[in-house]
């Protein structure tokens, strides 16, 4: 059995969960909700592209609408 303790396994840890979100002053789980509402939007957009894809008198702005608001949020946090 391992020892997650050991510094290589805690390197590792670090590398993959913890480094990232110290770069942007965020914690673990606060980088997560960031990145999940990230997510959820973007898919809304891909959503909304598909259906004006479709039938073009739909959504016809919502898509570039949620891209402008993600694209603020994005770059005020750097």
């Amino acid at each position: 059995m391992s020892d997650l303790s050991s510094p290589t396994q805690s390197g590792v840890i670090a590398r993959l969960f913890t480094d990232h979100p110290a770069t942007v002053n965020e914690t673990y789980f606060g980088h997560m909700k960031f990145a999940f509402s990230f997510a959820f939007w973007l898919g809304v957009a891909a959503f909304a592209a598909l259906l004006h894809a479709i039938i073009p008198a739909l959504c016809e702005t919502t898509a570039s609408r949620i891209l402008m608001r993600l694209h603020g949020r994005i770059t005020a946090r750097h």
